[in-house]
């Protein structure tokens, strides 16, 4: 097995995974993160190459894979699926025998699964038997779900609360709010271990969840195909500035190239979103820019320097220069546009960008003329601030 077998397994796998309908969407997408995991314990078992690749092979298979339209395959999310694999490998029988995916498994790849840490006993004097969650309950978590529950490090407290999340049928929020309160740890600590569980459940009560909650996480959207559609969140004038601001980049006929809109970046297992990317020819960068319907706060700079400093990580190409941020804010009175571009090392590569790119009157202009254009045109939905 060489390195180029188990990119092409993980992109089959994707494409074959992909395929179910939309009932059973979800149980696709964790079957296609547990035999990425199982494909990569296999290869870092007993790749013919991996010794090439080193520390660099996450980082490696995500750009490679990210080449093939494989998405949710970052470096982070890669690892997770390796855990994934690591901590349930009782999904092994369950995939072998379901009619779901036919995946071309890597050779010698149930050998990973056999040697998993997970699957092998450590003789003790008298085991303690935990319960492992059944497959076929395990599969009706969601892959955020799940992503919260491989973090805990100790088989019993993430025993603990598969089996909460599966009586009160959490939602992520739930299950986050449950694990940083210390309920495993306060229901072990109490003397009154049921009153204390109690009172945990009735602070989660939530409604049955459906399909339609299960298919707006952002992991199943991503998986699907809808995540970059499915994410326009913003009020009407929101939408229609930024339809504008985009028509108007485009037609300025300077270099810029649209490349996405509300981007979605993830880090841990939190979800922020770009209003509008754009890439610039000329100067070799791209444009990031976050439009806020609003005056400008303190925290929106913060804001703008996270999503640079995240791109200038994760999505920086070879030969491309850092990535510029572009805060739209906008109330009755005037239009406030900040430049976001400290940590650009020169002050001559500075005003290299800001020739290159619009003039803030030109901006101001923009906005101003759209926004008082949606004043008449809509009296009682004026912004936020005003």
């Amino acid at each position: 097995m060489n390195y180029e077998t188990l990119i092409s397994a993980i992109a089959e796998t994707h494409r074959q995974t992909q395929a179910g309908a939309a009932g059973a969407v979800n149980r696709h997408h964790l079957v296609r993160n547990w035999l990425i995991g199982a494909y990569l314990v296999e290869y870092e078992q007993n790749g013919e190459d991996r010794a090439k690749y080193g520390e660099q092979l996450l980082p490696r298979i995500a750009k490679d894979l990210s080449g093939r339209d494989v998405p949710g395959c970052s470096r982070e999310m890669l690892g997770r699926m390796r855990v994934f694999f690591k901590t349930y490998p009782q999904l092994q029988e369950t995939i072998r025998s379901s009619p779901l995916t036919e995946c071309p498994l890597l050779p010698g790849a149930t050998g990973a699964i056999r040697s998993s840490p997970m699957t092998e006993s450590v003789p003790t004097p008298n085991p303690p038997a935990i319960r492992t969650l059944r497959s076929e309950l395990l599969l009706r978590l969601s892959w955020t779900h799940l992503i919260e529950l491989i973090r805990l490090d100790d088989p019993w407290k993430r025993a603990f609360y598969e089996n909460e999340y599966l009586r009160g049928n959490w939602s992520v929020r739930q299950l986050q709010r449950q694990i940083e309160s210390l309920l495993y740890e306060r229901t072990g600590l109490s003397t009154d271990k049921q009153t204390v569980i109690n009172r945990g459940r009735e602070q989660a009560v939530t409604a049955p969840s459906d399909l339609a909650d299960l298919i707006r996480d952002p992991y199943i959207l991503e998986f699907a195909g809808l995540a970059q559609k499915s994410h326009y969140g913003e009020s009407d004038l929101e939408t229609a500035l930024l339809d504008h601001l985009q028509a108007f980049l485009l037609e300025l006929g300077t270099g810029f190239c649209f490349e996405a809109r509300q981007k979605r970046i993830t880090v841990g297992n939190e979800h922020d979103y770009i209003d509008l990317v754009f890439y610039h020819r000329r100067l070799r960068c791209h444009l990031l820019i976050d439009l806020k319907v609003r005056a400008f706060q303190h925290g929106d700079a913060g804001q703008m320097n996270f999503y640079l400093n995240y791109w200038k990580d994760r999505e920086l190409s070879e030969g491309d220069n850092p990535p510029v941020g572009l805060i739209l804010c906008t109330d009755k009175d005037r239009t406030k546009v900040e430049y976001a571009t400290g940590g650009l090392a020169r002050q001559l590569f500075v005003s290299r960008y800001l020739v290159a790119l619009p003039a803030p009157e030109q901006l101001q202009a923009l906005l101003e003329t759209d926004v008082a254009h949606w004043e008449q045109s809509h009296p009682s939905q004026a912004p936020e601030g005003q």
